[in-house]
């Protein structure tokens, strides 16, 4: 038993950290300090302990007496435990954090007694002061969530907070903060979930971060806009999270919005007659483009309620048989119902007093431009004798690139070529930009100036040829892969006819059509195993799913760095073999970053971005992370490889005829 509490009071004394006794009846003070608490502080065990006062307060920070005081004198009231957390001042004038967690019990001669252990947190307080620092003097949103399925916010800044405007909670009302990090997706918009978890399963199994641009859910219901990164990494406890650091853009994403807005209206005005925004956040209609003879000219750009100018409309203009199938029509689309996944814009088609008096009849059309706007474009169908006038020469085409246009669903694109072969974009949707090969930053520029027809369409998903073929028939179809949606989508183009005089510019519209491919093609390969084929054409598969290279370029790049067997291409060979007649120049070399990013792109959206690996812009591949029937056929031992090769290698490309040539010599001597 002795030495049990010989025991007792070297734990006491040095295991427990910072361990000391009050007496809580008045006068309050100390009456036994550990070693443990005197080492700590540098003061020994007689400058702590007085039976008339308590002088571990005056160690106390003097900013942090105050809640000390309240602490002791809530202990003093009743047995109970409580934590607190201070500063304290060591005797050399160092401070040092600490959590204070103190019991208050009666002993058997009825005096209260706390029994308090301290610990030391200055390393997690200077941590979190820095990180505060961070948050003061960095305008970015920081944020730390768990690796689980439904992620959950352990850590949220003040700047995140503002972006995404939390309210401050008020009694009897709901925490949405508190709300929101149980559960990140919250944060997310429904249509960018998918995206945003697709994301976090690549960061986590990849262990490398992801930038990019990202919609977020305020509180309030509006979005904002953000450029982040998320990384996953190993926290204090050893438990792995994901960080995110975002950038607020609303703003900037709000500007290029209206700038790709006006553009896309450019592209309508020549299409519809008027053309109205609907925004059902503010609910309110204004007319954005009109004849001048209109009577909505007196309106233009003035923001009004849906409900009360529609009724007006309705009740002034459109004829009383088709009224109740209008109120319908737009009742419908105010209560978003009109819109279906894949399915073609909404269309009604009714008869309406027109500027001269006369009732005629109208096709109208709801256009999406977000979650909350649409264009509402109308235009008056020509009766059957204007009909025979518009079949004249270039009108002719003009109206048949009008009803065609009624058709588009999710992407259209308008260009003007002209007679010297120049082209000068008017408006592209994301996806149709995708086609040409071109992000939406780098298309913007390019509605601005006149650029050579061949110097445009280098890094299409068409060829020089399908294009040039356009212009001379004035009507082409051709697919593509869209990762937006992950799936294969065609691309529906017409041109209007060249005049006799060929001075005139002529005008290209392109719009995405409804696709045909079969499901089975249509979801990207979850199976990662990578096998290509070089023996006949040149083919890259994931799984038993053939890769659908959005650049032919970017594609001849791999066939080439498969050609290398594994050993590295630098960027003067890759452009001398991509472009047989071109030297490498401050062009070219720009031209070939573009295809090896785009390769890049193409691999990571496959999840196989480690079959290729660069180094200081050279190139190879890993021949160990690939399956393929070249190396299978030159260096595996199975009998049955001898027979793979039967006389074609990379048909695809002039410049396989080197390797060819030793695999025919290879085979001659076998």
């Amino acid at each position: 038993m002795n030495n049990m509490l010989t025991n007792m009071q070297d734990i006491l004394d040095r295991q427990i950290s910072g361990f000391h006794q009050y007496i809580l009846n008045n006068p309050i003070h100390l009456n036994y300090a550990s070693r443990n608490l005197c080492l700590m502080l540098g003061v020994h065990e007689n400058e702590l302990l007085h039976e008339s006062k308590d002088l571990y307060a005056q160690l106390v920070h003097p900013s942090d007496r105050n809640r000390y005081s309240v602490f002791i004198h809530q202990l003093s009231q009743k047995e109970q435990t409580l934590s607190c957390e201070y500063r304290l001042t060591k005797k050399d004038g160092t401070v040092i954090f600490v959590k204070d967690t103190t019991t208050s019990k009666t002993a058997d001669d009825g005096t209260l007694v706390g029994h308090s252990v301290l610990t030391d947190i200055t390393d997690i307080k200077n941590e979190n002061n820095n990180l505060q620092f961070l948050n003061q003097t960095i305008p970015c949103g920081f944020l730390k969530y768990t690796c689980e399925k439904q992620p959950k916010v352990t850590y949220i800044n003040q700047k995140m907070i503002d972006i995404l405007r939390f309210p401050q909670p008020k009694d009897g009302e709901l925490d949405y903060l508190e709300m929101y990090k149980d559960d990140i997706f919250l944060m997310i918009p429904m249509e960018e979930r998918r995206r945003f978890s697709k994301y976090l399963n690549r960061v986590y199994s990849a262990e490398a971060p992801i930038a990019g641009e990202i919609a977020l859910l305020r509180c309030d219901g509006t979005r904002a806009y953000v450029f982040g990164w998320v990384t996953k990494c190993i926290n204090e406890q050893g438990i792995e999270e994901f960080q995110s650091v975002c950038m607020d853009i609303t703003e900037r994403h709000q500007i290029r919005k209206d700038t790709e807005t006006k553009q896309y209206l450019k592209a309508l005005t020549d299409v519809y007659d008027k053309i109205f925004e609907f925004n059902l956040d503010s609910n309110t209609v204004k007319c954005l483009h009109c004849e001048d003879v209109s009577s909505f000219n007196h309106f233009k750009d003035i923001a009004m309620q849906i409900e009360d100018a529609l009724e007006k409309w309705i009740i002034i203009a459109v004829d009383l048989n088709d009224r109740n199938e209008i109120r319908s029509f737009f009742k419908d689309f105010c209560q978003k119902k009109l819109y279906e996944p894949g399915a073609k814009p909404p269309q009604i088609t009714y008869n309406a007093r027109s500027a001269d008096g006369t009732i005629k009849q109208y096709s109208g059309i709801f256009i999406r431009v977000d979650e909350s706007t649409s264009f509402y474009c109308c235009r008056r169908i020509q009766e059957t004798v204007e009909a025979d006038i518009l079949r004249i020469e270039n009108d002719q085409l003009k109206q048949k690139m009008k009803d065609l246009v009624v058709r588009f669903s999710d992407g259209i694109a308008a260009f003007e070529v002209t007679a010297e072969g120049l082209v000068k974009p008017l408006y592209a949707s994301e996806n149709v930009c995708e086609f040409f090969g071109y992000t939406k930053e780098e298309w913007v520029p390019l509605t601005e100036k006149y650029t050579p027809f061949e110097n445009f369409i280098a890094y299409s998903e068409a060829s020089y040829e399908d294009l040039s073929e356009l212009l001379r028939t004035g009507e082409a179809e051709f697919s593509y892969f869209d990762y937006t949606t992950e799936t294969e989508r065609k691309i529906k183009a017409i041109c209007s006819q060249k005049e006799s005089a060929g001075n005139s510019p002529r005008y290209v519209m392109l719009y995405s059509v409804e696709d045909t491919i079969p499901s089975d093609r249509k979801s990207l390969p979850e199976n990662r195993i990578v096998s290509i084929r070089t023996f006949g054409y040149f083919d890259v598969f994931v799984g038993d799913k053939p890769i659908a290279f959005r650049n032919k370029k970017s594609k001849e790049l791999l066939a080439l760095l498969v050609d290398r067997r594994g050993g590295y291409v630098s960027s003067e060979e890759a452009i001398g073999f991509l472009w047989e007649d071109e030297t490498a120049n401050t062009v070219t070399m720009s031209r070939y970053r573009k295809v090896a990013l785009r390769l890049k792109n193409t691999l990571e959206e496959y999840g196989i971005s480690d079959i290729v690996e660069s180094i200081d812009g050279k190139r190879r591949v890993v021949m160990e992370k690939v399956h393929c029937d070249l190396y299978n056929y030159l260096f595996g031992t199975d009998a049955d490889y001898s027979q793979l090769f039967k006389g074609i290698y990379l048909a695809n490309y002039s410049w396989g005829e080197t390797t060819l040539g030793e695999l025919s010599n290879n085979l001659k001597q076998r």
